[in-house]
């Protein structure tokens, strides 16, 4: 096997990128539901971030090749400020207050219970270790709901006489003596605490800047590895990004198996590893950033005038639609995949190893699918080119998502995502990001990858997100799996219609029999198709 050195460096790049990232990206959903944070909140947090991507990837990329002697100091300054950004998080102050970790309790008595005093009701806004829910009662002799008050400074919260107390004093005739209830909690009822607190914002602003900074770090990392490979060495991008997948999986498992470690089997999760583990590879990757050394290409004299007159083309416009698509689908999976297993979770009682399954997991998406298809798929996008590639990864996407609404534990979503997350994400993004290679003229390679990611995890992920998080709310996770597995397929279809009828003769070949043209060649030739 012979070392290509001119690519090592990329490829240290992106395994020690994105160990950096794997420690805290998969699991800062759930890091936020545990801070109190609900479903609905999260979608629209995660909803605005992408606008944001939409308008920075462009802008960054535009300035890392109008600036490009600078290119190199932008990206290391543009890295260390994103991790920076995440092992801030560590030093948020944590709120005073139970965690409603599990919303199940079993055999409860509720007679056991005392009646909250008014100076407890009075004092329940003040932010004080004080949190009010309703709970529903499943007793052996009658069902019934009432409001409780559980008290506590960071701790879980129980059913007990000097923690817990009825709020409406009128409930307690339900209460029989040694009546033992299975009981089921809302969330807590006051959330004024978390949303006016430093900790809450706190975690919004970190979030924003961090995800900013990896999106846009991942599309510069993106248009400097083409530009490494050079004209035609677009289906050489899944060998090189395969190593990122590799330090992704690597770290999130480690993560995963420490956090759970670390937290000695507790409902509450301790997350110290991960942040430690991010400053690591941080370190790491900046010190292989500065020795690595990137090529001197012809720049566009006017950027902004090629891009335009790229963006005027209806197969370049379709294709960006359809990429709004996957980003949409992908985004489901990246907010609320673990979401939804930690309420499986809590529903079948693994929630005490809940983190060590979310790191097999990541690790399985990564060490086994993505491995596998980063490292095929430009074997495979040569074989059946960009069209039939695309729709291949709709329906897969499809399947992927109604086999995890069918998993009866968490434990079952792991041969799932082994699977299914090569054959979608991997695949997908490289058909997106070569696509975008293949099209962009000279000089222009990290302003079009910025509007192409801008379009898939920017605006595609605004809307997932959104649409994600109202649906998980009003259906349940199940629900809206199955909903997202039926508009993958609604996709797979028309794409694959639509490439038969129209965008067949008009986007760049990819099969081994086509002689390869240079992005400015293939920008005529689409020119020429769509007149």
């Amino acid at each position: 096997m012979k070392l290509n050195y001119t690519q090592l460096p990329i490829k240290v790049h992106y395994f020690f990128f994105m160990a950096a990232m794997g420690p805290i990206l998969p699991f800062l959903p759930v890091y936020g539901k545990q801070l109190g944070i609900s479903a609905l909140v999260m979608g629209s947090i995660t909803a605005i971030l992408p606008i944001l991507f939409l308008i920075a990837k462009p802008t960054f990329g535009f300035l890392v090749d109008y600036f490009y002697a600078w290119r190199k100091s932008i990206f290391i300054t543009l890295l260390a400020t994103t991790s920076c950004c995440y092992i801030f998080m560590y030093f948020l102050p944590i709120l005073p207050g139970p965690v409603l970790a599990d919303h199940t309790f079993t055999n409860v008595s509720c007679d056991i219970l005392p009646y909250c005093t008014p100076e407890d009701i009075s004092s329940s806004d003040l932010c004080i270790g004080i949190r009010n829910t309703m709970c529903h009662w499943n007793c052996t002799n009658k069902n019934f709901s009432m409001s409780v008050q559980f008290q506590g400074i960071n701790e879980e919260a129980s059913f007990s006489s000097n923690s817990t107390c009825i709020i409406d004093k009128n409930t307690t005739s339900y209460c029989t003596k040694s009546s033992n209830c299975n009981v089921t909690c809302d969330n807590f009822e006051d959330n004024y605490c978390l949303y006016t607190s430093v900790t809450f914002w706190g975690f919004v602003l970190l979030m924003s800047l961090g995800n900013i900074g990896f999106n846009v770090g991942n599309c510069i990392s993106d248009a400097i590895c083409f530009d490494l490979l050079g004209d035609g060495g677009e289906m050489g991008y899944g060998r090189q990004r395969v190593w990122g997948t590799i330090g992704f999986g690597i770290s999130a498992f480690l993560t995963g198996y420490a956090v759970d470690y670390w937290s000695k089997g507790g409902i509450i999760k301790i997350y110290t590893p991960a942040f430690l583990l991010i400053f690591v590879f941080t370190i790491i990757d900046l010190f292989c950033c500065k020795q690595l050394n990137l090529p001197k290409i012809a720049g566009s004299t006017s950027i902004l005038k090629d891009v335009l007159n790229l963006l005027k083309l209806k197969p370049i416009i379709i294709f960006l639609c359809f990429a709004t698509i996957a980003g949409i689908l992908d985004s489901f999976m990246i907010y609320f995949l673990f979401w939804y297993l930690e309420d499986l979770a809590i529903g079948t009682g693994y929630m005490k190893e809940i983190k060590l399954i979310e790191g097999l997991i990541v690790a399985a998406e990564t060490l086994g699918g993505e491995v596998i298809f980063f490292s095929f798929s430009g074997k495979i996008l040569k074989k059946l080119g960009f069209g039939y590639t695309f729709t291949f990864c709709f329906v897969c996407y499809a399947l992927r998502l109604g086999l995890i609404s069918l998993a009866p534990t968490p434990w079952w979503v792991i041969p799932v995502e082994l699977l299914m997350q090569g054959p979608t994400y991997a695949l997908c993004y490289t058909t997106i990001v070569a696509y975008a290679s293949k099209v962009a003229p000279p000089g222009t390679s990290a302003t079009v990858q910025g509007i192409v990611a801008g379009m898939d995890d920017g605006f595609g992920f605004a809307i997932g997100s959104l649409i994600g998080g109202i649906l998980y709310k009003l259906f349940g996770g199940v629900t809206t799996l199955r909903i997202f597995s039926s508009i993958a397929a609604i996709t797979a279809f028309m794409y694959f219609n639509l490439y038969l009828l129209y965008l067949k003769d008009t986007i760049p070949d990819t099969k081994s029999n086509v002689q390869w043209k240079s992005p400015e060649e293939a920008q005529k030739q689409c020119t020429v198709a769509e007149s």
